[in-house]
């Protein structure tokens, strides 16, 4: 039996292994859907200021290489990570694993890094409400996953290999 001690912490372990915003937006972009081509802001366009760009304390370069448009015309796989670390937690995790999938499959997958602070639009442009959330697209820009909140590193990789090489 749980104490009445308990049910706060209980409560309060929920929210931190959960996401900062888990339930799918009404309108949310869906899986087998084209995602929008949507300008973004880069690392060009701030001229390598990555505070305009993140509130992460610790950005890799490499997840702000492109807008979402550029991305999706490279024709490969892209992953976009919505998720905004000055605010969230579970999000500040997320882009730490993301960093050793960039380091695994850089060459076959374009990541990028969506703040909402920094880049709203993408956030309209996605539907996407609350955060982290991860979509994978295909190499003809549509969606093949989407999550709410935290995904261990096995998921994902798991998830990417599929994609990549058309496993289903």
């Amino acid at each position: 039996m749980i104490s009445k001690l308990m049910i706060p912490f209980v409560f309060v372990l929920g929210i931190a292994l959960s996401g900062c915003g888990m339930e799918a937006p009404e309108g949310m972009l869906q899986v087998g859907l084209k995602a929008p081509s949507v300008v973004t802001r880069t690392l060009k366009d701030v001229d390598g200021d990555m505070s305009q760009l993140t509130s992460y304390r610790y950005p890799d370069e490499r997840m702000y290489q492109y807008s979402i448009d550029d991305a999706l015309a490279l024709n490969k796989t892209v992953l976009i990570e919505f998720a905004t670390p000055g605010h969230c937690t579970v999000c500040d995790k997320q882009l730490q694993m993301l960093k050793a999938m960039i380091s695994k499959y850089g060459e076959d997958v374009a990541f990028l890094h969506m703040d909402q602070y920094k880049n709203p639009q993408a956030f309209k442009a996605f539907k996407v409400k609350g955060d982290p959330w991860t979509f994978i697209l295909d190499d003809t820009g549509t969606v093949k996953f989407k999550q709410a909140g935290r995904i261990l590193y096995g998921e994902l990789d798991h998830h990417l290999d599929k994609i990549i090489n058309k496993k289903g």
